[in-house]
């Protein structure tokens, strides 16, 4: 198998890792690609980003009020 962040996965296609990667572990080597979309688009003064492990996405949340989501026009 190959090993990613000290934990052993097996050959083959990874759905997603700990770590919400999607993966491909073969002999020669272990290729990844995020699952996330980091935000780049929102309103900054007002807004803050937080990872959610959950759904393998950035959260993007009021600072004042964490538990209203921001509007977000543009992700990398």
């Amino acid at each position: 198998g190959c090993i990613l962040d000290g934990k052993l996965y097996p050959f083959g296609e990874i759905a997603r890792t700990e770590n919400c990667f999607r993966c491909s572990c073969s002999k020669d080597a272990m290729r990844c690609c995020s699952l996330f979309h980091t935000p780049t688009g929102y309103d900054k003064d007002n807004c803050k980003v937080v990872f959610n492990k959950k759904t393998c996405d950035y959260d993007v949340v009021q600072k004042s009020d964490p538990s209203k989501e921001c509007f977000v026009y543009s992700r990398v």
